[in-house]
């Protein structure tokens, strides 16, 4: 089996609402993150001012080098102010902190979940 690291992007829509859907597999590098960056950014730009909904799918995310931590540090202080909601998905033990810190540094209504179904019905109904 071939393993796979690094991040996927998607954009779909919930209602009249944009859903960013972001897979993470893998342990990040500083190397991801310049090639995701640009990628990031466009997409989000694309969107304009509007506010979006994110799915964040962290189940086959092994871990961060520590650079990679500090570029995804910075690419969530640049967009803060685009997120309304950020569901994660995963079961790392150190989740439910780091999205306390989230929705402290951005404002963003940020909660993990066990499942992807609990996750999009939360931004669903929200």
């Amino acid at each position: 089996m071939i393993k796979t690291q690094g991040l996927s992007i998607g954009i779909e829509r919930i209602g009249s609402q944009v859903l960013i859907r972001l897979k993470m597999m893998g342990k990040l590098t500083h190397e991801d993150y310049e090639l995701m960056t640009p990628l990031i950014d466009d997409a989000l730009e694309g969107i304009g001012k509007r506010q979006v909904k994110a799915l964040a799918d962290l189940r086959d995310l092994e871990g961060f080098e520590a650079r990679a931590v500090w570029d995804d540090f910075k690419l969530g202080l640049k967009h803060h102010h685009q997120f309304k909601q950020v569901a994660v998905i995963g079961e790392q033990n150190w989740l439910g902190f780091a999205t306390r810190i989230g929705t402290a540094l951005t404002g963003a209504d940020i909660k993990s979940f066990d499942n992807e179904v609990e996750a999009i019905s939360w931004l669903e109904n929200e």
